[in-house]
């Protein structure tokens, strides 16, 4: 089973400018990151980013970088800007690696491609983790998911979901040990085909509500299957506190 991973990188960045570029350890961001990718059974492994810095810089440490319009939206969009400019056909699948994502394990990549491989009815396929803190659960910067019997995603968001009716009204104690609750791993893989109608559609309402643009599948009646991860992902680099956690992390590795 062969894939592709593509690590969208922007430059732009309200709390951390430059992120893909801050030193880790001795190493941009991003090199962190691509490392990760080449440690997965990935057959090309791609930078796509709109800023020459950004470029040059992976460049400079062996990547394939490829540059790509400064108009995009968002990661997934550039993404299919790549795909397209690389000739690759409407089966192959993609990985799409944030390029704030430093300590993804390479074992959760193969993990939401090959769920690619095996999920002939999904347009696209993604990981969660269990929550077992009523902290967490609560707290809208995590994503929440929740999925059917099969396992394909009912809906995500930054709300507590499922809404335990009864216990969460009037009830501070731990969370309930009747129902699962999952927090989803901003880790995707598609067939470049179905990524090609993704891109093409327009935001969906409930998209824009809850800024998640995985929900745009959704909406138009696309399919999400989502496999609890194999390992814990580790963490993702949003805030100074981040990045101060995930540099003592892989200056451990090291």
């Amino acid at each position: 089973m062969e894939f592709k991973v593509v690590i969208p990188a922007r430059y732009a960045s309200v709390r951390l400018p430059g992120k893909p570029l801050l030193d880790i350890a001795g190493r941009p961001m991003i090199e962190h990151v691509h490392q990760r990718a080449l440690e997965s059974g990935a057959t090309e492994v791609v930078i796509a980013t709109d800023d020459a810095r950004i470029a040059d810089a992976a460049k400079a440490f062996g990547a394939d970088a490829c540059m790509t319009s400064t108009h995009h939206r968002s990661g997934s969009d550039r993404i299919a800007e790549v795909a397209e400019s690389r000739g690759w056909s409407d089966q192959t699948i993609v990985v799409n690696l944030q390029g704030d994502e430093p300590c993804m394990p390479a074992a959760l990549i193969d993990q939401v491609a090959q769920d690619m491989a095996s999920h002939e009815k999904a347009g696209v396929t993604t990981l969660s983790a269990p929550i077992s803190e009523k902290p967490m659960l609560f707290d809208s910067h995590v994503v929440k998911v929740v999925t059917d019997s099969e396992g394909y995603a009912l809906y995500f968001s930054r709300a507590p979901i499922p809404w335990h009716r009864d216990e969460f009204i009037n009830d501070s104690g731990p969370l309930p040990q009747n129902v699962s609750f999952a927090r989803h791993i901003g880790l995707y893989a598609y067939r470049v085909g179905y990524l090609k109608q993704f891109v093409a559609w327009p935001p969906a309402p409930i998209e824009l509500a809850e800024s998640l643009e995985q929900l745009r599948v959704l909406w138009h009646g696309g399919r999400i299957h989502v496999s609890q991860a194999s390992q814990e992902p580790g963490h993702g680099v949003d805030t100074q506190g981040d990045l101060k956690r995930v540099t003592e992390q892989l200056r451990r590795n090291v």
